[in-house]
């Protein structure tokens, strides 16, 4: 795949809408300094979040038959667009933007037991070199990063290298030299957990065969019908040639995946299903894509963002924060994925200790992240994902007090569309993970004072974060227990940056050596600002959060 870029650099009418929060047009020579540790990400279903092109909501004659929250809904990377022409991800404070697979899926649909599904979650690829007309086109993928980048916001993409979509009547299976559908996995085993299928459904790419393979032949008759099967295969031979890799099924899919990133910039991965296939695939992948990233920045210096390497994340489904390595399910096997390539695995534990004391975790945290032995890798926070059925609060009735945890926590943070709404996970007419999965509320938004309440707790706190690398990336030390009050700072690469934050009611503030006296502060959170006095500072306005910096 070979897609020239038709856009040129633009002045967006993202610049020019006028933002309601303080701080929040800055173009990407005014960002804050940036380091995936502090990353404020926005997790978005890209069929949930929101319809900017109505024309495209049912392609490939897909119908509107599908059960409850189990069909396409609209949403497309022209709505993710529209979101960032109106400031919304920056008022937000979010600096990086997942989206979920954008490939092309399968046509038909399934039953897995809770009626017909299609696969509007984008996790059934069936051509992993074109994009699904429900999501958009390569136009509108381009603008997308464009756009993002213009702004100081990271895309990263979702891929999937483990397994293809279901087989349906308008959907072959690809080649057995390409996949297995036997055994299912049952998790017994390192090799139950890898060398299977995942569901009985989804056939399993062989990831462990180094045999050359051809091409499927619907995939051939599909690209010739298109008009772009000569270039595919010149490319696929100049890949072949240039890396003297074997023509196996995993380095075509890599291949094809590398081709996004080297043609638009795109800026990280999030990896799924990762703990189902072999590890040192992932360090395969890592390398390809890594390359690709240096190239488009080699070639693209005035689109750039920096030179960094590309974010590599990685689903370990259960991984925890309290160790560096994976114990296998049912082998005892412990696999350390940070070795292959990895820079950041999600964090599935931080979920259940939202309600925890806020310095237990923050210490702890701070302690493992800063230790000698996770050096130039993080993790990622989250309180609520896609398929994560075990969550607290699916009614949202704490959803603020536990974004405060979310963005003050060291690490990055994942929020997921819907967070900042307090979009309830929970659906009468809906079953399973379907539930987690309902449309974004735009229009509930514009009238229920509730939700716009919670929408500026998350501004505030995202902003904070954002502009404060220290959050997330430094080092965390408590100055009084009560009222709660702690101090980050982080002092690296000529960045210096110190913040204190309070979780309790108080106007008077023990800022301990912080700040200088007779420094101006400002409380980011109320608005407030006072000057330092004997380390301390006093604040004339009442406030149960205070987020300060100068």
């Amino acid at each position: 795949m070979r897609y020239l870029l038709l856009f040129s650099a633009l002045l967006f009418a993202f610049f020019a809408c006028e933002s309601p929060k303080k701080n929040t047009e800055k173009t990407a020579e005014k960002q804050p300094p940036f380091t995936w540790q502090n990353a404020n990400m926005y997790f978005l279903m890209t069929d949930r979040f929101n319809n900017g092109d109505t024309t495209n909501d049912l392609s490939f004659n897909r119908k509107n038959d599908a059960a409850k929250l189990r069909g396409f809904m609209g949403g497309d990377i022209r709505g993710v667009i529209q979101k960032l022409d109106e400031g919304y991800f920056t008022d937000l404070g979010i600096n990086s933007i997942w989206m979920t697979p954008v490939f092309e899926q399968i046509k038909g649909s399934v039953d897995e037991g809770y009626g017909r599904q299609y696969a509007f979650h984008g996790y059934w690829m069936s051509d992993w070199t074109n994009l699904d007309p429900n999501f958009g086109t390569m136009d509108d993928l381009a603008e997308l990063v464009e756009k993002a980048h213009a702004g100081g916001i990271r895309i990263v993409f979702d891929v999937v290298l483990n397994h293809t979509g279901p087989v349906t009547e308008q959907d072959p299976k690809y080649p057995d030299d390409w996949v297995r559908t036997e055994p299912q996995c049952r998790y017994q085993s390192y090799e139950s957990t890898v060398s299977c299928t995942l569901v009985e459904n989804l056939p399993d790419i062989l990831t462990n065969s180094d045999e050359a393979v051809d091409l499927p032949d619907f995939l051939i008759n599909k690209w010739k019908k298109e008009g772009r099967y000569e270039q595919e295969m010149k490319e696929l031979d100049e890949f072949f040639s240039s890396t003297g890799l074997p023509r196996a099924p995993r380095f075509y899919i890599m291949k094809w995946i590398a081709d996004y990133v080297k043609e638009f910039g795109i800026d990280g991965l999030r990896v799924d299903t990762v703990k189902h296939v072999e590890e040192s695939v992932w360090g395969e992948l890592y390398n390809i894509v890594a390359k690709a990233l240096k190239d488009w920045k080699s070639q693209n210096e005035d689109k750039k963002l920096d030179d960094l390497d590309i974010y590599y994340l990685g689903e370990v489904y259960n991984y925890s924060i309290y160790n560096r390595a994976f114990f296998m399910d049912g082998s005892g096997e412990e696999i350390d994925y940070y070795a292959e390539g990895f820079n950041s695995l999600i964090n599935f534990a931080f979920k259940g200790e939202v309600t925890k004391n806020p310095e237990e975790v923050f210490s702890t945290y701070n302690n493992i992240l800063l230790s000698p032995e996770w050096e130039g890798i993080t993790t990622l926070n989250y309180i609520a994902s896609h398929d994560d059925g075990n969550i607290l609060d699916r009614e949202r009735e704490q959803i603020n007090d536990f974004a405060t945890m979310l963005m003050l926590t060291p690490g990055g943070a994942q929020v997921y569309y819907g967070d900042e709404l307090g979009r309830k996970l929970t659906d009468e007419e809906a079953t399973g993970d379907a539930t987690l999965r309902t449309f974004m509320p735009w229009d509930e938004l514009e009238s229920n004072e509730e939700m716009q309440e919670t929408l500026t707790h998350w501004q505030k706190l995202g902003q904070f974060r954002r502009d404060h690398v220290s959050i997330g990336a430094g080092g965390h030390q408590m100055i009084t227990s009560s009222p709660y009050t702690f101090k980050r700072e982080y002092y690296k690469e000529n960045i210096e940056d110190v913040v204190v934050v309070v979780m309790d009611s108080t106007q008077k503030v023990d800022l301990g050596d912080s700040f200088e006296d007779g420094q101006q502060v400002t409380d980011y959170y109320s608005g407030a600002q006072a000057i330092v006095k004997g380390g301390m500072v006093l604040f004339d306005n009442e406030s149960d959060l205070r987020l300060i910096a100068l």
